[in-house]
């Protein structure tokens, strides 16, 4: 079974350091998580204009040059509104859990996005309260110990705060002909 290991980065460039050194240890751009609230405004970003997220959820807001091009190489990023929360942004799977049925769920939100990727609702709800405070949700995904065992490594390394690991269902394969 697959595992997500998450952390809660205080700064930007506490984020950057994390992401670059999963980059470095091995880990895929569709690995690896970021989401983070869009504190300046989506006016501010202005290269690349798009979202995987449904329509109704994404604002279409740009995120070029988002936290210095670290964030670029990561799968599906783009800006968000989560009615009732506000505007965020968020790369990698969260992206498509934030997008998908987990936004409309009773939890709702960021909460139930994180509780469909499977996290217990009680971490879910204290990382829904660090994102509106300003922090910054890292998760990876990780198929075995060893990956587990360098990417909370990675975390404690970077002084991350709130290291947890939640399993999670496996990504649907492609089938072969």
């Amino acid at each position: 079974m697959s595992t997500a290991v998450f952390c809660i980065a205080k700064t930007e460039g506490q984020a950057q350091k994390i992401v670059v050194d999963l980059k470095n240890a091995g880990f895929s751009n569709s690995d690896i998580s970021v989401l983070f609230p869009d504190k300046a405004g989506t006016r501010d970003f202005a290269h690349e204009h798009n979202t995987k997220a449904p329509e109704g959820t994404a604002t279409g807001a740009g995120v070029g040059g988002l936290l210095g091009g670290t964030l670029g190489w990561l799968a599906g990023i783009g800006s968000l509104a989560i009615p009732g929360v506000g505007p965020f942004i968020a790369a990698g799977p969260i992206m498509a859990a934030l997008g998908g049925a987990a936004v409309g769920a009773t939890v709702g939100g960021i909460t139930g996005a994180l509780v469909g990727m499977g996290i217990p609702e009680y971490e879910a709800k204290r990382y829904e309260g660090r994102i509106k405070g300003g922090n910054y949700l890292i998760s990876v995904h990780t198929e075995d110990s060893t990956q587990r065992s360098r990417a909370k490594d990675i975390f404690e390394r970077a002084g991350a705060e709130d290291i947890a690991s939640a399993g999670e269902a496996s990504p649907p394969r492609a089938a072969s002909a």
